[in-house]
């Protein structure tokens, strides 16, 4: 391994960006993040996906110690990016084991065709799982003019280029000779819109550290980068003061994974109602492999006479109070648990919009309720900010979860909706 690795050229490939057909946010990324563990960034290229990268790859490899590639690794002809490492290195592809063992399961007899390509990787190098998606990356070194040139190669679909540099090319590069001293903490934000948590970290800076966010399917990974660690705390601490009570925890953390584990901690069991979110919650509770072992099920009671036939909700409450409210999705908690037998309940009314709000009662306003054998039935309401209908249903499914485990846990759940702002 050579003393020290400083400087990288990163390369950014899909004929869909130099068409304009999507835009570039890989190399801004990328770039942020090599800077901020003290890493020069000297090149970002963005090349379509027709072999042309070759001989630009061959004069950075020359200039660099470090070369990152994303795109051009999935399972068509004009997929190219493996075959032009492979060239480089001067290694043929082979296929490898394991990385076919992983697709196989994931697809099944499919994988014999186009697919099976995505399992070839440049003899040498190793392999990077892709839990989101089918083709692995890979990293690997070049020998150069008698020196060493590491290269990374990642799929382009954000969702899977994200996870792998992430989750292990980002530490494995903060690890190198050279990097070790800057130091790193990881936050998970649930509710709050990347602009605000944005705007929070900018409120609660500390000299001499660094933030980045990476958005994920559920939630906002908050990077707070430099510093000791007693002042990323600090950070930390301050910006989740103003977020209130749970919406920022430390860590690489889903919330479904901390509503699961009390759920199999308590050995209790728990079901759904839904209205608003029409069965998005009952998607995020059976996402998990084994999940019949505590999830019952849910009623989609998305019209009054479905809440009424189905939940037993009152019609003089709907009359009184109307669908969306706490005293409606108590009734329907309560209605979930007697028809479900299960331990605990959830419900959800609410107005996703873009119709449908009043003065009393606008877009994004979302009720939530919660009966458990043996226990008070609680309801409490939440306003989040609308950026469309999707926006809506998902962070009330998201708040769901977060609600449900505290209310398991015995806490006041008007406490903690009091305490939330910016969602």
């Amino acid at each position: 391994m050579q003393e020290s690795y400083s400087s990288v050229s990163v390369f950014i490939i899909g004929t869909e960006i130099t068409r304009g057909i999507i835009g570039d946010k890989h190399g801004q990324l990328i770039a942020k993040e090599l800077t901020t563990i003290g890493y020069l960034v000297n090149r970002i290229t963005i090349v379509a996906d027709d072999g042309s990268v070759k001989p630009l790859l061959e004069g950075c490899i020359r200039k660099n110690d470090i070369i990152i590639l994303t795109g051009g690794l999935g399972p068509t002809s004009d997929d190219m990016t493996r075959q032009i490492v492979a060239d480089l290195a001067n290694v043929p592809l082979v296929e490898d084991p394991g990385a076919y063992e992983t697709l196989y399961k994931r697809i099944g007899s499919r994988i014999n065709g186009a697919n099976r390509r995505q399992v070839l990787i440049p003899q040498g190098f190793k392999v990077i799982e892709n839990p989101k998606g089918t083709a692995p990356g890979f990293s690997g070194e070049i020998k150069v003019d008698g020196r060493s040139v590491r290269l990374y190669a990642m799929p382009g679909p954000p969702i899977e280029m994200h996870e792998m540099f992430y989750n292990k090319i980002l530490p494995e590069l903060s690890s190198l000779t050279g990097h070790e001293g800057i130091g790193r903490s990881e936050y998970s934000n649930f509710l709050t819109p990347e602009s605000r948590l944005e705007d929070l970290s900018k409120e609660c800076a500390i000299k001499g550290i660094e933030w980045g966010t990476r958005v994920q399917e559920h939630r906002i990974s908050l990077y707070l980068n430099g510093g000791t660690v007693s002042q990323r705390d600090e950070m930390a601490l301050c910006i989740s003061n103003k977020l209130g009570r749970g919406i920022l925890r430390s860590g690489d953390v889903e919330i479904l994974d901390l509503l699961v584990d009390l759920l199999k901690k308590e050995n209790i069991t728990i079901s759904a109602a839904e209205s608003c979110t029409g069965g998005l919650l009952s998607k995020l509770l059976t996402d998990l492999s084994g999940s019949s072992n505590w999830f019952w099920g849910s009623v989609i009671s998305y019209s009054n006479d479905a809440k009424t036939k189905l939940l037993n909700v009152k019609e003089e409450t709907l009359e009184k109070y109307g669908a969306v409210s706490v005293e409606c999705v108590k009734e329907m908690a309560q209605g979930a648990l007697e028809v479900s037998q299960s331990d605990v309940a959830v419900s959800i009314s609410g107005i996703a919009g873009p119709d449908g709000g009043s003065k009393e009662k606008p877009v994004g306003t979302i009720c939530f309720g919660f009966a458990q054998k043996g226990k008070k039935s609680e309801a409490v309401e939440l306003l989040l900010t609308s950026y469309g209908r999707s926006g809506v249903r998902k962070r009330g499914a998201i708040a769901a979860l977060l609600l449900t485990y505290y209310y398991i846990r015995g806490e006041s759940l008007l406490d903690i909706v009091t305490s939330w702002q910016y969602i």
